[in-house]
């Protein structure tokens, strides 16, 4: 069972820069493709970035591309999500995931979900 916890949210300004951070309980998370997904109110949970489980290739869904960058410290066994040049309808719940797969997308089963973090972007 891998337990994946969040931390980074909170209320910024649109324009500003925010962080965020999972780490993970599994010894073995170098073999997991790890990802970001966000849910808004009312909407259902998409799919926002996705990192191969050893490291390199990424993936983002088009809205953040250029201003989300997503990485991962294998040996601190976390993940994170930078996010530069907010949007208010950035505003979500962002969730960590983890696969048992090559890499996390849009259309990627995943295993595990973190508990969420709260990302509000005022206009």
């Amino acid at each position: 069972q891998v337990q994946l916890v969040e931390s980074g949210g909170g209320l910024v300004q649109a324009g500003d820069s925010l962080s965020l951070s999972c780490a993970a309980s599994e010894p073995t998370f170098s073999s997991y493709a790890m990802g970001w997904f966000r849910q808004a109110p009312g909407k259902e949970r998409e799919f926002v970035a996705g990192i191969r489980r050893g490291g390199g290739s990424t993936v983002y869904t088009n809205s953040v591309k250029g201003r989300f960058t997503i990485s991962r410290d294998n040996a601190k066994n976390t993940v994170a999500l930078q996010m530069n040049s907010l949007k208010p309808e950035d505003t979500a719940v962002y969730y960590c995931a983890a696969a048992r797969r090559p890499i996390i997308s849009g259309s990627t089963p995943v295993g595990y979900w973190g508990q969420g973090t709260q990302v509000t972007v005022s206009s």
